[in-house]
């Protein structure tokens, strides 16, 4: 009987798209795109609960189906630049997985689906549901599902004009649906539904860039609209009937402008006022949202917050003021220093504590309201990943980690979190050890807390934890640092850090961090103090640490380059006993041989070279040696391959096929040598008569 088998852990983290890829549910379930996949994770588990596969290219714009009576939701729906939509609906039993999950792909569009939005047209859940998306083909489609029925009710053309949000909503007091859409054209365009059909009502002008996202908001008998855009500001707008907004008096006050519009076959007429302008960004504003409504008294109550996040690093909740009434900053949170770019996108909590952020390298940042000082947030544990392909990952020698490398340029660390009195164990990044500027291909541990990198670049580098990584790693891990019998080496940095325009990081020292004491503001002031070289921080930590920290606090330090490839490197391995590494490069692929023996010298021993017309992926499987073992004098040195020519070959041959792997043989075959060179003049004259049929049929 096979051994069952479960996922522990999954790292990944949110597509590189604008805002609408994230979105968190009434049942406390965060819901984004990562890849082709839609991720379920719930923050206060920290584990993902499930993975929804359906869309062949990457998801765009994730959104859950919400209850207009506030009931947790049942539906999720996605779009992907695979130009389709996907319904996910769930039977209301158990959890959200995929296999209770029943999927109802939506398609249409002939180009990327951007973004996309759903409502109820009653509270009944069985009844007709409303969806509007919008792709890159310039149109917003409106699509109708019922039952198993899912059809196309209308396309909305927008010519040569790009829409990059939706949101629907319902006129106050009625069941008439409203649509507002924003794109490149600075305007928001609303769509009333009259017969059936979506027809364009009102035009707001008003932002003086590309708007990035628009969100209704009902409260009590009005209905609000809040965008933001590429100018920086964020609007609000208010939409209440007439005869509610502005009564009729015969005094000359100094009044907003209205737009006012009414729907066909009623006599209620509409007015649509500008409410407020916040400015508080310095760069594009991407996202902004509400605070979700939530079911109290009988009734649903809207609360009167809104959360921005912007290209400037920071997200901003933003609430009016209890006297006045003037919409201000509450709490901006954000990132400090690192490599980074702002935000995409951000969301509530269903309750309002926890407010979420999609950083532009794909990063998940968390923060809760602390229950002593409502103004302040504190970053919380979130799941993270690599934000592009990951290209190599290896076991610590001990079993007890993982390190990973990605063509998005960093190598990260996961190791499981044991919490005491808690007998579940969770997978977390706990450390970066290396943030490129090249895109990583490759990696081997060559000891413990050790491992070699390559790049597209030519050359191997090699790292070495420091102090305070192995510190933390035994709070979080729970292994006693006397079994760890690392912090005992001499000399050991405490950490590392990045200068200035380079690759290298560079070791930090205890007498490296000494704090220089500030005499007066105009000492401060000198750019050398406000930007200090040494950026490392040393901290003690007993749970895995938030994005900010892993940014910029848990590099390794670089002890050694290893040069010799003429090209950019993809491959790298390291033998059993860690004294042999061998690495490999495109185009003509050498594999070069290093020695890594406790001198903690690296030098190139020999060199193989196999000419290689194709660019592709080698992997180096790596047992004993045989022939390459420093010190050891061999006669014959065996170097097998195995290609798409169906050649086998020794080291001086010529292969000018795909080549696929390469591996040392085991040192214990060295009597078995005579046997292994009949076997392979066997093997290359049957190939060779293989090789000639192909050049004849070619």
């Amino acid at each position: 009987m096979a051994a069952p088998v479960e996922v522990c852990h999954v790292a990944c983290c949110a597509n590189r798209v604008g805002g609408g890829v994230v979105s968190w549910g009434q049942r406390g379930v965060l819901a984004f795109g990562s890849c082709c996949d839609v991720i379920l994770y719930e923050p206060a588990a920290r584990r993902v609960v499930a993975v929804f596969r359906g869309h062949t290219d990457r998801v765009n714009c994730v959104r859950w189906v919400r209850r207009r009576d506030g009931a947790v939701e049942t539906q999720l729906i996605s779009g992907g630049s695979d130009k389709q939509l996907i319904l996910w609906e769930w039977n209301g039993m158990g959890t959200w997985n995929i296999q209770l999950a029943k999927s109802i792909p939506l398609k249409g569009h002939t180009e990327a689906v951007c973004a996309v939005d759903a409502v109820y047209q009653s509270d009944e859940s069985d009844l007709n549901l409303l969806v509007a998306s919008a792709a890159s083909d310039s149109t917003v489609r409106i699509w109708s599902w019922q039952g198993s029925e899912v059809k196309c009710l209308q396309i909305l053309q927008f010519g040569n004009g790009f829409v990059m949000d939706v949101c629907l909503s319902f006129l106050p007091g009625s069941n008439v649906p409203i649509l507002a859409c924003g794109g490149d054209d600075c305007k928001i365009n609303l769509f009333i539904q009259q017969d059936g059909q979506f027809q364009k009502t009102l035009i707001l002008p008003g932002h003086e860039d590309c708007i990035r996202s628009i969100e209704w908001a009902v409260c009590g008998e009005d209905l609000f609209l809040a965008s933001c855009a590429q100018d920086c500001l964020i609007r609000i707008w208010k939409v209440c009937t007439k005869l509610k907004q502005f009564p009729e008096t015969e005094d000359d006050s100094i009044r907003l402008k209205e737009n006012v519009f009414t729907v066909k076959d009623t006599v209620t007429t509409y007015a649509i006022t500008l409410e407020s302008v916040l400015a508080g960004h310095e760069n594009w504003v991407y996202a902004v949202h509400w605070q979700p409504s939530f079911f109290k008294d009988g009734s649903m109550q809207q609360p009167m917050r809104i959360l921005s996040a912007s290209m400037d690093k920071t997200v901003i909740l933003w609430a009016p003021d209890e006297e006045s009434g003037v919409w201000l900053e509450e709490v901006r949170v954000g990132e400090v220093g690192g490599n980074t770019l702002g935000f995409f996108d951000c969301q509530f909590s269903p309750d309002g504590s926890m407010i979420v952020a999609h950083a532009f390298h794909g990063a998940l940042h968390l923060w809760k309201q602390t229950a002593v000082n409502k103004k302040e947030w504190t970053p919380e544990v979130m799941i993270s990943g690599h934000f592009n392909s990951v290209e190599d990952v290896k076991w610590d020698p001990e079993g007890e980690f993982i390190i990973s490398v990605g063509s998005d340029q960093t190598t990260r660390l996961f190791a499981p979190w044991k919490r005491k009195h808690e007998t579940e164990v969770t997978w977390h990044e706990i450390a970066r050890p290396q943030v490129h500027g090249y895109d990583m291909r490759c990696l081997a541990m060559i000891g413990r807390f050790q491992f070699v990198s390559g790049a597209d670049e030519k050359v191997l580098r090699v790292f070495r934890a420091p102090k305070n990584f192995v510190e933390n790693f035994s709070n979080i891990t729970g292994i006693p640092m006397g079994t760890l019998r690392y912090h005992q080496s001499p000399g050991l940095p405490e950490g590392a850090t990045v200068p200035a325009l380079g690759l290298s990081n560079k070791a930090v020292f205890e007498g490296d961090m000494a704090i220089q004491p500030v005499e007066d503001e105009e000492t401060f002031n000198t750019i050398s103090n406000q930007y200090p070289e040494i950026h490392f921080q040393p901290l003690i930590l007993t749970e895995p640490p938030p994005e900010d920290h892993l940014l910029q606090h848990t590099l390794w330090p670089e002890i050694q380059k290893l040069y010799g490839h003429g090209y950019e490197i993809f491959c790298v391995a390291c033998n059993n006993s860690n004294t042999v590494i061998a690495s490999a490069c495109k185009l003509f692929l050498e594999t070069g041989i290093g020695h890594c023996g406790r001198n903690k010298t690296h030098q190139s021993q020999d060199q193989f070279s196999v000419a290689v017309h194709t660019q592709t992926k080698l992997q180096l499987f790596t047992i004993e040696s045989f022939g390459l073992v420093i010190g050891h004098q061999i006669a014959s040195i065996l170097l097998l391959a195995v290609g798409t020519k169906r050649s086998l070959f020794g080291a001086s041959v010529t292969y000018l096929g795909l080549l696929n792997g390469i591996c040392w043989i085991q040192s214990s075959l060295v009597q078995q040598c005579w046997m292994l060179e009949i076997l392979l003049r066997q093997l290359v004259s049957a190939m060779c008569l293989l090789l000639m049929e192909d050049t004849l049929l070619q």
